[in-house]
């Protein structure tokens, strides 16, 4: 395998397997900063925790490249008299995917208790609903892995409404290729980025534009990116999204002409599909109905600058996601073309 993906995926896996719902990112931008500062690059933390990371270039234009590391994750919002947890949710996790998968409730103490998600009719020996009950934060609950009978022995673990509860990854890569995992929105492209800046430096590369990378802490609840420095340009590396109506597929780097929030900026889009020509990619522009990313974010902040979309295609995203190398392979050389 290229280097470089095996950096790339090595560095996925670490990150992939640190829990980071939107609100609960400290851990894991430690150590993409700690990984920031073995490359030798400056870095610093804004206010609301995003990671900001400067490569000087040889021009005085400024080229921002975002992704995220928020995931979808929950918080406790109740206990039952049961001794039971309701939840909330954080970002739009497709419930259904997640009825019987493991979970972590974390206190503010600090201590990590094991639980599962379940439907409200969790055995088909005892609920004729059991397959047909509607999956979604209503109807579900999580059954912690504790001997608990009521609300006060729940209590006496230390479990409040506000401890977030973290989704289990299950992060695997098989020998033909595919990375499946949840949450590759987006620490495939946090990565990925990782990938493109030790490329830069291990081939002493300086870019034509300053260069501010920014890891975003809050795009899955919609302002990751609202508040940033001020670029001439903005690309946002986030999934590219696969599905009815879209050419994209797990082997190619999706550009994005249009999401929710309106057209990206058509000179960007363009220059981004003409190096895909000329370099070779496994490509496609799309239109993404449901999206929105950190460069919708930073427009809705009142940022003024050009910018576009660009990701490596995700099958089943906030699902039980996966993607391929060769993916990960052609978003990676795209920046790196880009940049020079």
């Amino acid at each position: 395998m290229d280097k470089n993906i095996s950096y790339i995926l090595d560095f996925a896996k670490k990150i992939l397997n640190i829990p980071s719902p939107s609100g609960y990112t400290h851990k894991v931008i430690e150590a993409i900063e700690e990984e920031s500062n073995k490359l030798g690059l400056t870095s610093y933390k804004t206010k609301k925790g995003n990671l900001i990371i400067d490569v000087l270039g040889t021009s005085d234009q400024t080229l921002g490249l975002s992704a995220h590391v928020d995931t979808l994750g929950a918080m406790v919002r109740s206990i039952s008299s049961d001794g039971n947890l309701k939840f909330t949710t954080i970002g739009g996790p497709i419930w259904p995917t997640l009825d019987g998968e493991y979970c972590t409730v974390h206190t503010r103490e600090g201590k990590d208790i094991s639980g599962t998600f379940l439907s409200n009719s969790p055995s088909s020996h005892v609920f004729k609903n059991a397959s047909s009950e509607t999956r979604n934060p209503d109807n579900m609950f999580v059954r912690i892995d504790e001997v608990v009978k009521n609300k006060e022995d729940v209590e006496k673990l230390g479990i409040r409404p506000g401890d977030f509860i973290f989704f289990d990854p299950k992060t695997t890569i098989t020998q033909s290729g595919y990375i499946k995992s949840r949450f590759l929105d987006d620490k495939i492209s946090v990565a990925i980025i990782f990938g493109f800046l030790k490329y830069l430096k291990d081939h002493q590369i300086k870019p034509k534009q300053n260069l501010k990378i920014i890891i975003s802490t809050y795009e899955e609840v919609g302002h990751g990116a609202s508040f940033i420095p001020d670029l001439d340009e903005m690309i946002a590396v986030d999934m590219g999204c696969i599905g009815e109506d879209l050419s994209c597929t797990e082997h190619d780097v999706s550009i994005c002409a249009k999401d929710s929030s309106g057209p990206y900026d058509y000179h960007i889009i363009s220059k981004l599909v003409d190096i895909s020509k000329k370099e070779k990619l496994n490509y496609v522009t799309d239109i993404y109905p449901f999206y929105g990313s950190d460069v919708s974010a930073a427009y809705r902040g009142g940022k003024d600058f050009r910018g576009g979309l660009i990701g490596p295609g995700v099958h089943a995203s906030h699902g039980m996601e996966r993607t391929h190398i060769d993916a990960i392979d052609a978003t990676f050389k795209l920046l790196i073309n880009y940049v020079q």
